[in-house]
């Protein structure tokens, strides 16, 4: 059990210490660590990851989605199967209390951040023009910065992040030689659909059984999911002939930063994120009223959707659904609007 909660009657987590009281004297380091540590939450999935694919390449934002799930279902899949709990607090000051009730090695946010940093540097020289020194120091700069904000936050120790950093390198390593094979099968194969639907789901309802409630599972369902909608649209695109790759002999030049294309890429993302977060709304409220009804749960009843046969399904179609307009939708709503 996690050492650092104690749990109610009904299974579910209840925060059991007492925070301490703590005085921020760098503010600058403070609110640095802070943002650094939400490069791990929802709201970079569902603004950052997409924007890549409106604004720069959506070949290095299918690799980026395609590794990113991979280490993050093998991070939290490895924390809950070895059960060995976060710092205890005190000694430490918790800044996040979302998260405390799930267990502490690997820091999944050091095997995210690791993850993307180097799939971006291992990928982009393919095909963007870049001096390799500049995007490795880039890399190392933003990697680093989520790492020490775990420590920071209290969320995690060093060894957390040793070893959240480590496994995310040997995966890379490993997997590293197969991306362009993926790549091809993900794009041109007539079951790449039908896998990248099935696959992550049977994932999500296989995904192990804790004896109280975290949200370990739930997250790792909307990351499945958003890889499920992203795999099945770069499909669809490469069938309609339509990929929005940069146009011209690979590796492209980085466009010019021009207040005009600052404009555009602002426009773009402005729009993106608001489509997805209203695909996001729509969908989850559905998906939830559809399920309560067939389960025939009270709608009051707010901790009927940490049950894995409500939470499961909702959440997979939820970021289905925002992977899947992220993908086909977004960039032809650009076209039209003529931000594209």
């Amino acid at each position: 059990m996690n050492s650092n909660f104690r749990h109610k009657e009904d299974g579910y987590a209840d925060g059991g210490c007492h925070r301490p009281q703590y005085e921020v004297r760098n503010w600058l380091l403070h609110f640095l660590f802070l943002i650094s540590a939400g490069l791990g939450h929802e709201v970079f999935y569902i603004t950052c990851l997409p924007c890549v694919h409106w604004n720069l390449d959506p070949f290095l934002c299918r690799r980026l989605v395609n590794m990113w799930t991979l280490v993050m279902y093998v991070g939290q899949v490895m924390k809950d199967l070895l059960k060995l709990p976060r710092p205890p607090s005190p000694p430490v000051v918790k800044l996040e209390t979302r998260v405390d009730a799930e267990y502490g090695l690997p820091s999944t946010h050091a095997m995210a951040a690791t993850a993307i940093s180097f799939t971006v540097l291992l990928s982009a020289p393919s095909r963007i023009q870049f001096q390799f020194e500049v995007g490795l120091l880039i890399a190392v700069t933003l990697s680093s910065l989520v790492c020490l904000s775990r420590l920071y936050t209290g969320m995690h120790s060093v060894l957390d992040v040793v070893c959240g950093v480590l496994i995310s390198g040997v995966i890379l390593f490993v997997t590293y030689p197969c991306w362009e094979t993926f790549d091809r099968f993900q794009l041109h194969s007539p079951i790449s659909p039908v896998m990248a639907l099935t696959v992550p789901l049977l994932l999500s309802y296989t995904y192990p059984e804790l004896g109280h409630y975290s949200t370990t599972r739930g997250d790792t369902t909307t990351i499945l999911g958003c890889l499920a909608g992203s795999s099945v649209g770069y499909w669809v695109n490469e069938r309609l002939g339509q990929t929005f790759e940069p146009q011209g002999v690979l590796p492209v030049p980085l466009p010019a930063l021009t207040a005009e294309a600052l404009m555009a890429g602002t426009a773009r993302s402005l729009v993106g994120v608001l489509a997805l977060v209203g695909t996001r709304h729509v969908v989850k409220t559905s998906s939830l009223r559809i399920l309560y009804s067939w389960y025939r749960v009270p709608k009051t009843d707010d901790s009927a959707r940490r049950r894995r046969e409500i939470e499961v399904p909702y959440k997979f179609a939820t970021y289905t659904a925002v992977g899947l307009v992220h993908s086909i939708l977004c960039n032809r709503v650009f076209i039209l609007l003529g931000l594209l």
